[in-house]
């Protein structure tokens, strides 16, 4: 996908594009091509970008360490200020509002549809990664016979757990 010139947007019908996407993104390693949308209107100080796409990507169980294979899905809007950047002395440590957690653009920069396509993928893909809700994890064939192999060295701890349980 090529940059996006933000001046150019202003130029455009109703000062809005509509990129259809139907290729893979480098950055992201996924089965299949990501296919959907982004569209991206221009309005005077800040860009409206919105998406909706979808991959398959191959993910890893956290409890099994199993491959599987799992659709992510994004349909996302944001707007990016357009804002020249301010020279800022910088500290060791800055206190930053919550009005300043945005995303800015120079005005009279470029915007990656890619990039940003990316990050909202990245997003949506799930912090906790299971191939099944009731998958158990890995198989310990020695958790059955975890009373009698008990190691020496946790026979003290043992006798007090029994001591308290009494």
């Amino acid at each position: 996908m090529q940059r996006i010139y933000i001046p150019h947007l202003v130029n455009d019908p109703n000062k809005a594009r509509t990129i259809e996407v139907n290729d893979y993104l480098s950055d992201l390693d996924t089965l299949t091509p990501v296919k959907g949308s982004i569209q991206i209107e221009h309005r005077g100080n800040f860009l409206d970008v919105a998406a909706q796409a979808e991959t398959i990507a191959t993910l890893s169980c956290h409890r099994c360490l199993k491959n599987y294979n799992s659709r992510i899905q994004v349909d996302t809007s944001e707007f990016i200020w357009l804002q020249e950047p301010q020279p800022e002395a910088y500290a060791e440590e800055v206190e930053v509002g919550l009005d300043e957690l945005v995303e800015t653009l120079p005005p009279q920069g470029h915007f990656d549809p890619g990039k940003w396509l990316y990050e909202q993928l990245c997003l949506a893909i799930p912090q906790r990664q299971l191939c099944d809700q009731a998958c158990e994890g890995i198989s310990n064939p020695l958790a059955s016979d975890a009373d009698t192999a008990t190691d020496q060295r946790w026979s003290a701890l043992s006798a007090l757990k029994q001591q308290l349980s009494d």
